[in-house]
């Protein structure tokens, strides 16, 4: 069975009404386009930062929307022009391969967004919106088309947190210093660290946990314990240095980064800061002033004043980032994501704001976050920080995914080339290193931009946690600048071969469910250190075998 193709995504480009509140002379003539400069003029630094929330009109907290179909295309529309993502099919019929949630996951409640099976009109070329098709009424045939849905179809819309009195007792005393000099996390005590799954920090709690006495930790868990401290002792001393080793930061980054050092870390690999200490505060107090006056002059005007095609799409968008996570249901928090995506999507009018790059803000705000905070960041209000602070929080946040989207912008652009190139490399790997997986996907019928889209897209986001994420890009990070483009598709090949034995049991429908409901709820570095070690082999076999790929 062969899905109809659907139709071409929308952009939300730039398209600046007449009354809109600047003019693109007025950024220069090269610093609009490089979001790397160090040259963006500074207008009105004393300008504050914050913004009056504009009203929005309210749903009920459980209400949510039914799947709306799209406008179908004609007949000849070409699957070139996808970009879309994927999400879930509807309940399984009776004689599908997909096994039961008992037995194998469990979707979230919350999460109904997906393929919608409906039935083809008679008679009609294209695909009629029609009544949903329940389990009893899909033929042996299966003949039947699909309607699909935008990344954020069907979320439930989260509702902003109300104000209580805010707990400032996790705020670390010294954060303002620590603003102004990220060095002082470096000597930072161990003792003080928040504590998350996973990480150097909860390594006691784990072992505590574990000892059959409940005392003294196992040999294996000291051992553990030992080599986390020593390779946090080599970070130190790597980051203490006048003047920062790259390859030797580039070395120890790929296994990973304690969580407390992650805040200077990540800047540096990603060039926002200079390797030079000397240099890295008065770099800071000019970035972060930049970007004050990129917000004072494009919310000049308030809301009137601001591009209404893309204001409205993220307004829509930000509530919908990570549901359910508390920090991201903050006012103060939503209204940070609003003012970063914005100001990002206006000076790049070639992409614009697409969704899901509200995915990908969020690790670098939630690390940025964790140096002021002794408590996971998920849990933070955001308020509580002085209003410096957060404002450099927000600044960070917004020049590091800068630099991340400079590195895949044609994954954003019309037609979304960068992704078309990707997924179609994926499927030439996949067909080579498990060519029983591609042929069975093939058989079923199950085509790789059905699934590997949104993996593209939202660089597996939707797919693992943010606590998973980030562990990930210490190692997407230290590969280079072309890892998110380059290293991530070896990645997602392993991610979809590590599934293979299941998948290869399991028919169209039970495919496509799976694939949009992975059982990863559950994983910590372990599971992401041995994704990231298999990517790595496929990217050292494959990467300089190109003429392996029919697609250049």
């Amino acid at each position: 069975m062969m899905a109809r193709p659907p139709p071409t995504r929308p952009h939300i480009n730039l398209n600046p009404p007449s009354h809109f509140s600047y003019s693109i002379t007025e950024w220069g003539d090269d610093d609009a386009w490089d979001s790397a400069s160090d040259s963006e003029s500074q207008s009105n630094p004393q300008a504050t930062w914050s913004r009056s929330p504009q009203p929005t009109p309210s749903r009920p907290s459980g209400a949510t929307s039914a799947p709306k179909p799209v406008p179908r295309t004609s007949q000849n529309s070409s699957s070139s022009t996808l970009a879309f993502s994927y999400t879930h099919v509807s309940v399984p019929s009776p004689g599908s391969s997909y096994p039961s949630h008992a037995e194998t996951i469990v979707t979230p409640p919350t999460t109904k967004n997906g393929w919608t099976i409906v039935q083809k009109a008679a008679g009609d070329g294209g695909a009629a919106i029609d009544d949903k098709i329940e389990p009893h009424d899909v033929g042996p045939d299966g003949d039947h088309d699909m309607v699909f849905e935008d990344l954020e179809a069907e979320f439930v819309d989260m509702p902003v947190l109300p104000r209580s009195r805010p707990d400032t007792a996790c705020v670390r005393k010294d954060a303002a210093e620590i603003a102004n000099d990220p060095l002082r996390l470096v000597r930072r005590p161990a003792g003080r660290q928040h504590g998350r799954a996973g990480s150097s920090s909860s390594l006691s709690q784990r072992s505590r946990s574990s000892s059959p006495q409940y005392g003294e930790p196992t040999e294996k868990l000291k051992r553990e314990e030992s080599f986390k401290a020593n390779r946090r002792h080599k970070f130190i001393g790597c980051l203490s240095r006048e003047d920062v080793d790259m390859a030797e930061l580039r070395k120890l980054a790929w296994s990973g980064i304690p969580d407390d050092l992650r805040p200077l870390a990540w800047p540096l690999l990603l060039g926002y800061l200079p390797l030079p200490t000397r240099l890295r505060s008065s770099t800071l107090e000019r970035k972060r002033g930049e970007y004050q006056s990129l917000v004072d002059l494009t919310f000049a005007k308030g809301r009137d004043g601001l591009d209404q095609q893309i204001w409205h799409q993220i307004e829509i968008d930000v509530p919908r980032t990570r549901p359910g996570v508390p920090l991201w249901m903050h006012a103060s928090t939503q209204r940070s994501l609003e003012r970063i995506l914005y100001v990002w999507a206006i000076r790049h009018p070639a992409s614009g704001y697409v969704q899901g790059i509200n995915d990908l803000a969020t690790p670098f705000f939630e690390v940025f976050l964790s140096a002021y905070v002794d408590a996971d960041p998920e849990d933070i209000d955001p308020s509580i920080l002085p209003p410096p602070v957060l404002a450099a929080v927000e600044a960070d946040s917004f020049w590091c995914l800068s630099r991340l989207l400079d590195g895949i912008q044609d994954n954003y652009i019309s037609a979304q080339p960068g992704i078309q190139r990707s997924v179609k490399r994926m499927a030439e790997l996949v067909a080579r290193i498990d060519a029983p997986l591609s042929e069975h996907l093939a058989a079923q019928g199950v085509e790789f931009m059905q699934f590997a889209f949104r993996w593209m897209n939202c660089l597996l986001m939707r797919e693992i946690s943010v606590k998973n994420t980030v562990r990930m890009w210490d190692t997407y990070l230290a590969e280079g600048p072309d890892a998110f483009s380059q290293f991530h598709l070896y990645v997602c090949s392993a991610f979809l071969v590590r599934w293979s034995d299941k998948l290869r049991e399991m028919d169209f429908q039970g495919i496509i469910m799976f694939l949009q409901s992975l059982p990863t709820q559950d994983w910590t570095d372990h599971e992401i250190e041995m994704l990231l070690s298999q990517a790595f082999v496929l990217n050292s076999i494959w990467h300089n075998a190109q003429s392996h790929f029919t697609g250049k």
